[in-house]
């Protein structure tokens, strides 16, 4: 054994160690592009085995299952890359390169023999298939900083795969047999970028798998699974943010606190099951009326609020009777047919040419005294605050 030999155990001693910390993920997160990633490594590892370490088949057959290795290595991580956004995989476009490549790697291989060529020929597939993982994520948002490594390592991986072969060969002329290829600059440049790119794909992903994670956990407890909406905790973090940025814009705020009418007699009548119902009609009944960057959160057993940068009393008083009257039919079908639910609504809003303004706690106290006049003066009505009446829909009380 030489020194060569170890560094051939490079590659796949990577590939086999990310594969494995990939699978282990996979075990406790069961998100498929986590598995599409052990795969990749489990793809190049057992290539870069073939390709160096196995026996010498007649003919030089041994690079063939080593080469459609390095294309499903390639396939694999661009479903890796591109499932974590939840976009569609393009796996009928990457079968057809990787098919082409592989046919004109066998005819370069058993009907006109040349090595360069078979290079080329399997460097390019790979390269227009990490390009299909950068035309993917090109108009996606980039929220973090690790959505943006993930992108300019296929942009780079994309040149590096495409333009590297293509200027050391001309640089350093083709090759007569594999001995010489395996001892070429341009094959410990492979071996030398290879580990580098494998080692940074594969510390990026795993760093997308924590945020991913991370941002899990923070939904699961900001979110309100009944209502689909967030829950107090997530509201009041949001909310505030909203209001802080509405003030600092000089943009009024509107802020809506709805109360079910009744709720603990429809609880004791119909049974948990109705009022659940209920909770999660009005819920998918906010999210359908209110407006883009409205901040919707179930703050009590069935009082709910509603933040909404930029309204002033007009657009909340529209609001609130679109929430107010939408309740009854958005809970059709899901209810016994002779119930009718209602809410009560009390708003309050922030005027933008005032002092810069209190906390938001304070908002939803002068929003809750205009719900208890709603209340007070007999359900199923809006009120402002100050508490004064509010023009109602034919079918209000």
């Amino acid at each position: 054994m030489n020194g060569q030999f170890f560094i051939s155990l490079l590659n796949p001693g990577i590939g086999l160690l990310f594969a494995a910390a990939f699978f282990l993920l996979w075990l406790n997160r069961r998100e498929r592009y986590v598995a599409y990633a052990a795969a990749a490594y489990t793809a190049s590892a057992i290539a870069f085995l073939i390709q160096d370490v196995g026996p010498v088949l007649p003919m030089e057959l041994q690079r063939l299952p080593a080469n459609i290795g390095f294309l499903a290595t390639g396939i694999f991580f661009a479903a890796a890359i591109i499932r974590r956004y939840g976009l569609a995989v393009p796996w009928r476009a990457m079968g057809v390169t990787a098919a082409l490549s592989t046919a004109i790697f066998i005819w370069f291989l058993l009907g006109h023999p040349s090595i360069a060529a078979r290079i080329l020929t399997i460097s390019t597939g790979a390269g227009i298939i990490a390009i299909m993982i950068v035309i993917a994520l090109w108009p996606v948002e980039k929220r973090h900083l690790i959505d943006r490594v993930l992108f300019w390592i296929a942009a780079l991986s994309a040149l590096n795969l495409i333009v590297r072969p293509v200027v050391l060969l001309s640089l350093t002329g083709g090759f007569d047999n594999y001995v010489g290829f395996q001892q070429s600059v341009y094959w410990t440049t492979v071996q030398f970028s290879q580990a580098m790119v494998s080692i940074a794909a594969a510390i990026s992903l795993m760093v997308a798998v924590a945020i991913d994670r991370i941002a899990e956990l923070r939904r699961e407890a900001d979110d309100d699974d009944l209502s689909g909406l967030l829950n107090r905790r997530g509201f009041e973090a949001q909310a505030a943010a909203a209001l802080g940025r509405c003030r600092g814009e000089a943009r009024p705020v509107a802020l809506l606190i709805a109360d079910l009418d009744h709720f603990k007699r429809i609880n004791d009548s119909h049974g948990h099951a109705v009022g659940d119902a209920i909770i999660a009609a009005f819920g998918a009944h906010v999210r359908a009326t209110g407006p883009a960057g409205m901040v919707a959160a179930r703050i009590g057993g069935e009082e709910f609020a509603l933040l909404v940068p930029g309204a002033g009393i007009e657009a909340a008083r529209r609001l609130a009777e679109a929430v107010r009257t939408g309740l009854a039919p958005a809970c059709a079908g899901r209810i016994p047919a002779g119930l009718c639910p209602t809410a009560s609504l009390g708003i309050a809003v922030s005027d933008p040419g005032g002092a810069p303004g209190g906390p938001l706690s304070a908002l939803m106290h002068e929003a809750d005294q205009a719900l208890y006049e709603a209340k007070r003066t007999g359900r199923n009505r809006v009120r402002t605050f100050p508490p004064k009446p509010v023009r109602l829909a034919a079918n209000g009380g």
